[in-house]
């Protein structure tokens, strides 16, 4: 746009007409910022279930920290919250720019909260998981451990630290419940569901599932080995819903949990 100053005003007045326009577009061109309140409500209706009450976690990341790993900006919050993250447990949801927006400004505000300082030393927890615990056994973190169990590499910053107790001392409580039986795309929470097949010469093998489709399946035993299997050369096909091969550590004394999920909550894929 182009504006040429008529010569009845002053110099002051244009530079003042020039800037309130400049600053009309502005408007026009920048979302509202978010209504914290409203936002508060959403979040207890639809992510409170998953995330908490107070953002700090659950089976849903912990959202209480000043710097969301998914989310750097509040453009991408939005798009994260309307949108979901494919491959994880986080849907799409139907709310409009103004509820996102809304949502988003509460996140922002939950972040701004002091973190909680967990009981537990990291250090001593970090040993304890190598030895005695012998998690790494069944799972990664950075480019050391199995693959048996889920990568934790970021565990720390997708689950709160309740949330890792409770998956410590009962597994089966802390499956994903969105297993299904078959579906085009395994996503990432699926693939550690417990099989065990038979097939018809008698052979048996017990693993996590890593991809199926609707003629075949293959799993991954504690050995690290891939096994394929067409379903038609199985005698026996058992998908052990709701089940965990992952033991209990109610046995672990009381502090050398509190080290084990205080290093498991440090993990926040800088590792």
């Amino acid at each position: 746009m182009i504006y040429s100053r008529p010569p009845s005003v002053t110099a002051m007045t244009w530079l003042a007409l020039v800037f309130s326009a400049w600053l009309a577009l502005l408007q026009q061109t920048t979302p509202p910022p978010g209504n914290i309140e409203q936002g508060r409500r959403l979040f207890l209706r639809h992510c409170a279930g998953c995330h908490g009450p107070e953002g700090d976690g659950g089976k849903g990341a912990n959202l209480a920290v000043p710097r969301l790993r998914r989310a750097p900006d509040d453009a991408a919050l939005v798009e994260v919250i309307r949108f979901g993250i494919p491959g994880t447990e986080m849907p799409f949801t139907r709310m409009t720019d103004t509820e996102a927006r809304d949502l988003a400004a509460y996140v922002r505000a939950l972040g701004r909260r002091p973190e909680v300082r967990l009981p537990g030393d990291s250090a001593r927890g970090e040993r304890l998981f190598w030895s005695k615990g012998a998690c790494g056994s069944c799972h990664t973190v950075g480019d050391r451990g199995g693959r048996f169990g889920p990568d934790l590499s970021d565990v720390g910053a997708r689950r709160s630290a309740s949330y890792l107790r409770e998956a410590l001392l009962d597994p089966e409580a802390a499956v994903p419940d969105n297993f299904t039986v078959y579906r085009r795309v395994v996503f990432l929470p699926d693939n550690f569901l417990q099989v065990r097949v038979v097939t018809r010469d008698g052979r048996r093998v017990t693993g996590v599932r890593v991809d199926e489709d609707t003629f075949s399946i293959q799993l991954r035993d504690s050995s690290d080995e891939i096994h394929s299997f067409w379903k038609d050369d199985l005698a026996e096909l058992h998908k052990d819903w709701g089940r965990s091969p992952m033991p209990s550590y109610r046995n672990l004394p009381a502090g050398q949990l509190d080290d084990l999920v205080a290093y498991l909550a440090s993990l926040r894929g800088t590792r």
